[in-house]
């Protein structure tokens, strides 16, 4: 197999993240536009902003951020064809150093309840459960 590596995200790198997001997030919410997505990440940190790639094909991503207060990670996604081979896991390490040389005390993250293989996979990485009333409001319609 060839060699993972881990970069910035490109622009030419468009085409297969949607691909991915669409085959790793299937249910995602009708205001996840995936292009929508990338264009406005691109505009704050594009640095921590990252997939994974084996030679030529991108084959996992995470995109994260820091307000100077918390740090937060979205869009942790591994092709299936490459899933439990430690890409997710590098890709958090990569977010998580990132992140702590910024200075970022706290890293959080969101995970869906019902997702109990990747809530077990978090733990695996040191992640907690934290009791919290997870909010949010839609702030442009998306219909």
């Amino acid at each position: 197999m060839n060699e993972i590596t881990i970069r910035s995200y490109d622009e030419s790198d468009e085409e297969q993240v949607v691909e991915l997001w669409r085959e790793v997030f299937p249910d995602s919410p009708a205001h996840n536009i995936s292009q929508e997505d990338i264009r406005r990440k691109l505009a704050v940190q594009r640095e921590l902003f990252l997939v994974a790639c084996r030679g030529d094909e991108l084959v996992g991503t995470a995109v994260a951020g820091y307000d100077g207060h918390r740090g937060w990670v979205y869009y942790v996604a591994t092709s299936p064809r490459f899933q439990r081979q430690g890409i997710g896991s590098m890709l958090m390490h990569r977010v998580e150093s990132d992140l702590a040389d910024m200075g970022c005390p706290k890293l959080n993250l969101q995970v869906r309840a019902s997702n109990h293989e990747v809530v077990t996979f978090y733990k695996s990485l040191g992640y907690q459960v934290e009791e919290r009333v997870s909010m949010g409001k839609l702030l442009k319609d998306h219909s």
